[in-house]
């Protein structure tokens, strides 16, 4: 009796927090990291043909144009943003930092 009832607690909880967060808004931070990620592979591919500081440079700044991705994502998720709520360009501003 005591194991049915600490699974249907789980059960409840994990449908609980299933429910949680449910605003689209960890797909949009995805995004915001996935498009930050792209601009850091084009920078790499362009450093790739170069040489000396700016090559260096160049590298830098696509890992630090990673970094900026991941914070954005976690910004929107921590902002708990009602991603369904927006229209398409308030999207793609969010998305690529604007």
């Amino acid at each position: 009796m005591m194991k049915l009832r600490l699974m249907t607690l789980v059960a409840v909880g994990s449908l609980a927090l299933t429910a949680c967060g449910g605003k689209g808004d960890d797909k949009l931070g995805d995004q915001a990291r996935q498009a930050a990620d792209d601009r850091a592979e084009v920078m790499d591919a362009q450093a790739a043909n170069m040489s000396g500081p700016g090559r260096d440079a160049l590298k830098a700044n696509a890992d630090a144009t990673r970094e900026a991705g991941e914070a954005r994502e976690e910004a929107i998720d921590d902002a708990d943003v009602n991603a369904d709520a927006m229209n398409n360009g308030q999207k793609a501003a969010l998305i690529n930092g604007n």
